[in-house]
């Protein structure tokens, strides 16, 4: 990853993973890293460029690949900017075999995108993901971490109504 400019974690921020850090022996501060992406992901806009993993190293007192590596394995990080509202589809075999691949198509023909893309006007993502595990709720998708199980053509429409 190429050098960006300084970020800087705001103080409100830096003060709440203090708090979570002291939850762990001194020794263990890698153990706040899921949760210093993830305020710091809130206060960016809902993704973590490049300064701002330098920015949780730094402050974590870590390696910057320590972090890079937290902040690519799990689908909860973005690394790149996304729409107001990230709808992630689960893509993984159960939903696969209980009709994920319509829901899909469904998503695709309603928003004019595809998985991966963000509509034109900013509003939605509609991200993959391997697994939400819930797969007896097959298929489904995750909204600001609530389930949305057993879906259908209906209720992808009546939750698009309520985004846009």
């Amino acid at each position: 990853m190429s050098e960006q400019t300084l970020y800087l974690i705001p103080l409100n921020t830096q003060k709440k993973i203090d708090v979570w850090q002291q939850k762990f022996p001194a020794d263990k501060k890698q153990s706040a890293i899921l949760y210093a992406l993830k305020l710091v992901q809130a206060d960016n806009q809902g993704w973590l460029p490049e300064a701002a993993l330098n920015a949780v190293a730094h402050y974590l007192d870590l390696p910057r690949i320590t972090v890079y590596e937290v902040a690519s394995f799990y689908s909860q990080f973005e690394l790149k900017p996304v729409g107001k509202h990230v709808l992630s589809v689960c893509t993984n075999v159960s939903c696969m075999l209980n009709g994920a691949e319509s829901m899909v198509a469904h998503f695709k023909k309603r928003l004019n995108i595809g998985l991966g893309e963000t509509t034109l006007d900013g509003l939605i993502t509609l991200k993959p993901v391997e697994c939400l595990a819930a797969c007896q709720e097959a298929p489904m998708l995750q909204y600001r971490e609530k389930n949305h199980a057993c879906l259908t053509p209906d209720k992808i429409d009546h939750l698009l109504a309520e985004l846009t």
